[in-house]
């Protein structure tokens, strides 16, 4: 598949998602209006924050498909990690005030009858239905592209579905039982899972930042590609890091130092395009050593040899 197909298809997936966004932010406040009810208000400013962060997520993929430049020579990729990194303190604030209005109504006694609960129930109805169509077009695209801002907005889509399932119970709790206080006990909930999600969002934004080493896994089956390639005697010094959806890998092989220079760069160009076939979203820069090479006094540190 070719980056301007991924492109076409991450910004598919931003644009549903916006829309999606912005079609329940009018419809739950169409249903906050009409029942008064805070597990709906929780909700409402849930998919207000989807849709800043779809927004803020959409731009965040039109910018990082952005070439190298002059003043970026490795690409724009890390604008995913700082919209994501955004997003996620927004999405704590949220969570925050949210959790402080439900306690205060629970501290505050009985709360108020919940009006016109049908109503209310058959928009986050048609809350979930959206949801998981825009979820399962998102699993699609990122099972064809891997971008990692499409797989936050998936997962955070899907972590909506358990407050909208919330909202309908509670108010089917009012209307059969008169249990208003369920209400405020759904919004707390909903009010916990905003806040975790946001700090896993933000966790993998702030690694990617730091320059966190790519997954585990990802490294080892680097090696396991290295140490296998025909003409690579050895290896060192594998470095890797995160930005947005591109792992960058900067790798030092050691060759046959009597080879000719074609010769072991047809290694190296092998070796990479072998790791770029098994993680696509990868950019590898290989360092070709001659096997046996004593490094200069000058030099910084090298890795353990392998």
């Amino acid at each position: 598949m070719t980056d301007k197909t991924d492109l076409k298809l991450n910004l598919s997936a931003g644009l549903m998602s916006s829309s999606v966004a912005f079609v329940l932010v009018l419809a739950k406040l169409w249903a906050l209006g009409a029942t008064s009810s805070l597990a709906i208000a929780a909700s409402l400013a849930d998919s207000a924050l989807d849709l800043m962060v779809s927004l803020g997520g959409l731009a965040a993929i039109a910018y990082a498909a952005r070439p190298a430049d002059d003043d970026h020579a490795f690409g724009h990729s890390s604008a995913e990690d700082l919209a994501a990194l955004g997003q996620s303190v927004v999405i704590l604030a949220s969570a925050a005030l949210i959790a402080w209005t439900a306690i205060g109504r629970l501290l505050a006694g009985p709360p108020g009858p919940i009006e016109q609960e049908g109503w209310g129930m058959a928009v986050m109805v048609l809350s979930i239905v959206l949801t998981l169509l825009l979820v399962a077009w998102q699993r699609w695209v990122i099972r064809k592209t891997g971008n990692r801002v499409v797989a936050a907005d998936s997962l955070h889509y899907l972590g909506d579905l358990i407050p909208g399932i919330g909202a309908i119970l509670a108010l089917l709790a009012s209307k059969w039982f008169g249990l208003g206080q369920v209400d405020s006990v759904v919004a707390l909930g909903a009010a916990a899972m905003l806040a975790i999600g946001a700090a896993r969002i933000g966790k993998g934004a702030w690694d990617a930042l730091m320059d966190r080493s790519a997954d585990p896994s990802m490294v080892a089956g680097i090696e396991e590609i290295a140490s296998r390639h025909p003409g690579v005697r050895g290896y060192h010094d594998l470095k890797t890091r995160t930005a947005g959806s591109v792992v960058f890998v900067n790798l030092h092989i050691e060759l046959d130092g009597n080879q000719t220079l074609d010769a072991a760069h047809a290694i190296g160009a092998s070796l990479r395009r072998d790791i770029i076939a098994a993680y696509p979203r990868a950019d590898v820069m290989i360092h070709k050593d001659p096997v046996g090479v004593e490094p200069h006094p000058d030099d910084p540190g090298k890795a353990a040899q392998r």
